[in-house]
């Protein structure tokens, strides 16, 4: 069992996501789909750029290329949270189109580097390709499953994912993964979208809701659990809610079950504003 989902069906969870990210990276944007957080879109909307300079404290975000930013599919803001430094080895989890490891390459500098994994091939190729754009020689994009980083032990300082764990059908694995290769002392640093709560049963098994975030949401309290059995001391979460109109449209984009599932909660009163939120979250390995 992991996260509530039978073992058998982690393999189906990893392959909807992997399709519908794929898409996404061959279409070169939001297209017609979606990914977290506020930039989940209405059918046909394209991530902006004023969106994303919205989401982002780092006014760098602006200089980079739309072939970036129209890849951004993030919930918040890692780098800055990361309060990264000259020097250190980062590692972005599920790094998509690369904006976060292009921010964090400018922030550590030439003596830094920046490892970017994911575990779509077509996203990994439009990094590549973005990197060379950008000219980020200090930046590099590794295939592999969050699960199973390709990553040595003890060899990086600082670790970031923005809306991407929650992806996972096993986050207690992802944890623990990011335990292993983080240097003693190392850091975690993550935006991603939590519950406070369990969600339905049919939001849990609607695989076209877990590529869109809001199905593998683990309620808070179980997230921080997962981070504090994997080893990590330190840990603090801040909540970010939406506003209504960003409910609606990631409602939007669920099966006529999941949405009545979802009304059905609301009439027990259960709020989807603050039930799903995107979260800031830190913590350190111990040395």
């Amino acid at each position: 069992m992991a996260d509530g989902l039978q073992a058998g069906s982690e393999g189906q969870v990893r392959a909807a996501v992997r399709e519908h990210y794929g898409q996404i990276a061959e279409r070169g944007g939001g297209g017609d789909g979606c990914g977290c957080g506020p930039d989940c879109c209405s059918p046909g909307s394209v991530v902006q750029i004023d969106t994303i300079t919205g989401l982002y404290e780092d006014p760098e975000v602006s200089n980079l290329p739309a072939e970036v930013t129209d890849l951004s599919l993030g919930c918040g803001d890692p780098v800055t949270l990361a309060s990264l430094e000259p020097g250190q080895t980062v590692l972005d989890l599920g790094s998509g189109g690369g904006i976060d490891c292009f921010l964090a390459a400018a922030k550590v500098g030439p003596a830094g580097r920046v490892i970017g994994v994911d575990m779509t091939p077509a996203m990994i190729d439009r990094a590549r390709r973005n990197k060379a754009k950008v000219g980020a020689e200090n930046v590099e994009f590794r295939l592999g499953e969050i699960e199973h980083l390709p990553v040595a032990d003890n060899s990086v300082d600082v670790a970031i994912s923005n809306c991407v764990i929650n992806l996972s059908p096993d986050k207690a694995q992802v944890f623990r993964e990011v335990y292993r290769v983080l240097k003693p002392g190392g850091r975690l640093a993550v935006s991603d979208i939590v519950t406070d709560g369990p969600l339905p049963d049919a939001v849990k098994q609607d695989l076209a809701a877990w590529a869109g975030c809001v199905a593998g949401a683990l309620d808070v309290t179980d997230y921080v659990a997962a981070i504090e059995a994997a080893g990590f001391s330190d840990v603090t979460l801040t909540r970010s809610y939406w506003d209504q109109q960003m409910i609606d449209e990631a409602v939007a984009e669920l099966s006529p079950e999941v949405v009545g599932q979802i009304r059905l909660a609301e009439e027990r009163g259960i709020e989807p504003r603050t039930a799903v939120f995107s979260a800031k979250v830190t913590a350190r390995k111990r040395g």
